[in-house]
């Protein structure tokens, strides 16, 4: 059974940082993607950024691009996403969600984590 668990969320005063976890277990992690997906109150739901477990190939969101950085530690089955210079436009609900590949506009069409609240505001 695959399970997908998020932590690391908070809150944070803009400009601030945070680093998100996500520990994947009951799937052969080398043979897919990871990314994170965010919902926000009122919006559409966005692709943040993903990860190919194989060959480590990524994909940011233009809004998150130079600010975001995904990384994967197969060893440990777990995928981070460190976020610097965070705005109040990156408060959300991030998911964690598995997939085949990791393409642009990533929507995770595999297994969910059950997220976790980024709050950015001073």
């Amino acid at each position: 059974q695959v399970q997908i668990v998020e932590s690391g969320g908070g809150l944070v005063q803009p400009g601030g940082s945070l680093r998100l976890s996500c520990a994947a277990s009951g799937l052969t992690l080398d043979s897919y993607a990871i990314g994170w997906v965010r919902q926000a109150p009122g919006k559409e739901r966005e692709g943040v950024s993903c990860i190919s477990i194989s060959d480590g190939s990524t994909f940011y969101a233009d809004s998150v691009k130079g600010r975001f950085t995904i990384s994967r530690d197969n060893a440990k089955n777990t995928v981070y996403l460190q976020m610097n210079s965070l705005k109040p436009e990156d408060t959300a609900v991030y998911y964690c969600a598995t997939d085949s590949d990791c393409y642009s506009d990533y929507s995770g069409r595999g297994d969910w984590g059950q997220g976790t609240q980024v709050t950015v505001s001073s």
